[in-house]
């Protein structure tokens, strides 16, 4: 079996989070997949939000939660020096080790098939920049201590933000509504976009500043990210909860804390 075999096969391996993403232009084009993922979410639109506001070339990455390595290779399409790689998925941390070296990134990308702890002091490693899309609800589940309460995993989710600070230059971040996933959890009581960026905002506010938060809008059924305003505030049920996570794009106060 060649490689490129190889990895159309774990990419379509049954997980929880099997073939989530779409992949890199690139790779998808040298893999020739017979589908996308069922449920989109809109990888090239949130990547061309973010790119409006971050600038890869030779810039230190790291991508926490990786799952299968869009947001890694494309910032290494963009030319970013390096990026350093975190998926507890041992499925997905393998096919983004062998989805790099078919692209000839495997000298340019460390890949760590393990959950990121968000508490080891003793790792001086610093970035430019941090992806954290989509992970932190997950604690107490995916990773962290599963007999967590819903007001301890808020405070995680606070205190790993905040740990980051001290790591990472600029933070790119997104958080889900429901906790684990559930839609019977709500991390927030009404699930609206100014709750979630006011319990952000309160939490942060002397690691972070917030440089702009990037929302959904559907401009003719094409999904576009623009900067939040008061005529995107609003929680739109007709996008669905994803489309309702605001994108953070964060810059550390220089807190110094090694």
């Amino acid at each position: 079996m060649d490689k490129l075999e190889a990895i159309k096969l774990l990419y379509e391996s049954e997980s929880k989070h099997a073939s989530y993403q779409v992949l890199s232009d690139r790779l998808s084009r040298l893999m020739q997949l017979p589908k996308t993922p069922a449920i989109s979410r809109y990888e090239k639109e949130r990547l061309n939000f973010i790119l409006q506001y971050i600038e890869p070339i030779n810039k230190t990455i790291i991508d926490i939660g990786g799952n299968t390595g869009f947001f890694s290779h494309e910032f290494l399409e963009a030319n970013a020096h390096h990026v350093t790689y975190f998926e507890g998925n041992k499925t997905h941390a393998k096919f983004v080790d062998l989805a790099s070296n078919i692209l000839g990134y495997h000298e340019k990308i460390e890949i760590i098939g393990d959950y990121y702890t968000f508490e080891n002091n003793n790792d001086t490693h610093k970035f430019d920049v941090g992806l954290l899309l989509n992970v932190l609800h997950h604690v107490g589940d995916d990773y962290g201590n599963k007999n967590y309460s819903i007001i301890q995993a808020k405070e995680k989710i606070i205190n790993q933000l905040n740990f980051l600070s001290s790591r990472v230059s600029t933070l790119i971040f997104q958080l889900g509504y429901n906790w684990k996933g559930d839609k019977d959890r709500c991390l927030f009581n009404n699930g609206t976009k100014q709750e979630q960026i006011d319990f952000i905002k309160e939490g942060i506010g002397k690691y972070w500043n917030i440089e702009t938060i990037g929302v959904a809008v559907d401009k003719k059924e094409v999904i576009v990210y623009e900067p939040l305003s008061e005529n995107n505030i609003e929680r739109n049920d007709r996008l669905g909860e994803f489309l309702n996570r605001p994108i953070f794009i964060l810059k550390n106060i220089c807190h110094d804390k090694n």
